[in-house]
């Protein structure tokens, strides 16, 4: 019998049980289209208070599961549940009510034609919640909150600088106060010496207002930082989970080890770390069949070339590989490391 991942005591705010999504694309003007899987049987248990990573390469699926998730585009199969329901039987608002995003560009997810107290105020509008003074103050409350002036609310976000726009997507997501925020490369588009304020900035929001957090991200240091759990994407699936702690000291999969090891290090004399994935990414228009991560991995056997590997709990976790299903190989694989 097949649990769903979030069954037991504690059940999840935010759950993707068996979820698939399947596109037709257009590969040539005479050709004819073909079927790309962007995400592939993923199941996904978000709890209160948690802050869960994701990270994988481009392409790999993770902003279309992002927006699965937020009930933006629905699944192909599989299901989402948010606290207990299926989404697609909830009223849009009550998913908006509970589960908001922070997208990645400040820039363009701001309407430029809107000052910023009608952007973060928009939500109020909807909901109908009180006159206009009251919801006025509410944002000025909302603004002051996440490091504006109330002096900017009558400024457009041209105006405003790359920080302080990303300040005023947060304030609008949170206006309504959202128990789940899904948080899409929330720094990548910010000067490095504004990412830490906001990702600071983050941190005292989920402490302040007991929020749970969705956290997508290229940059493993501020998924480190962050996350107190991890999923590792690959190819449409999640090949790893594991708290954040133990998949940054031991990973599992050969692919979180790749990925780890990609990081840069201020050592002087090491230069830049030799990964072994090569360097194109992979095709998610053509994946291998068994393994999809066999043609990239240092410890490929003959059966990772023809058979899907199954989930293998580990530290509280999975990952998804043949070495753990062959633990003979894998104790060797460790030694030899």
């Amino acid at each position: 019998m097949t649990t769903a991942p979030g069954a037991g005591p504690e059940a999840p705010l935010l759950e993707a049980y068996g979820v698939s999504r399947t596109f037709r694309v257009s590969t040539g003007v005479l050709r004819s289209k073909r079927m790309l899987q962007a995400v592939d049987g993923v199941s996904l248990a978000i709890r209160r208070g948690e802050v869960v990573g994701l990270v994988g390469e481009s392409g790999c699926g993770k902003t279309t599961l992002a927006r699965i998730l937020l009930g933006l585009l629905p699944p192909t199969e599989g299901e989402i549940r948010l606290t207990g329901k299926a989404i697609s039987t909830l009223p849009r608002r009550t998913v908006a009510g509970l589960v908001q995003p922070v997208f990645q560009d400040p820039y363009s997810s701001l309407n430029p034609r809107k000052s910023i107290g009608s952007i973060i105020g928009l939500p109020l509008r909807v909901e109908g919640g009180g006159n206009a003074p009251k919801r006025r103050t509410q944002v000025e409350e909302m603004m002051e909150r996440v490091g504006l002036s109330r002096h900017l609310y009558d400024n457009y976000p041209s105006q405003l600088s790359g920080g302080q726009r990303q300040r005023v997507a947060i304030a609008r997501a949170l206006i309504n106060r959202p128990q789940v925020v899904i948080c899409d490369e929330p720094t990548s588009a910010l000067d490095v010496s504004v990412q830490s304020q906001i990702l600071n900035l983050l941190q005292e929001l989920r402490r302040d207002l007991g929020l749970t957090y969705l956290l997508i991200s290229h940059n493993l240091a501020v998924v480190d930082h962050m996350a107190t759990r991890v999923a590792v994407m690959y190819l449409g699936r999640i090949v790893e989970e594991a708290g954040t702690d133990a998949l940054f000291q031991a990973p599992k999969h050969p692919y979180t080890q790749a990925l780890l090891a990609s990081v840069l290090t201020p050592e002087p004399g090491l230069g830049v770390p030799d990964t072994h994935l090569g360097a194109a990414y992979p095709n998610p228009l053509d994946v291998p069949a068994g393994c999809r991560f066999h043609p990239r991995c240092v410890h490929v056997m003959e059966r990772c070339r023809s058979e899907s590997p199954q989930r293998c709990p580990e530290r509280g976790g999975f990952v998804e590989c043949h070495l753990y299903n062959n633990k003979e190989h894998a104790r060797s694989i460790v030694r030899a490391d």
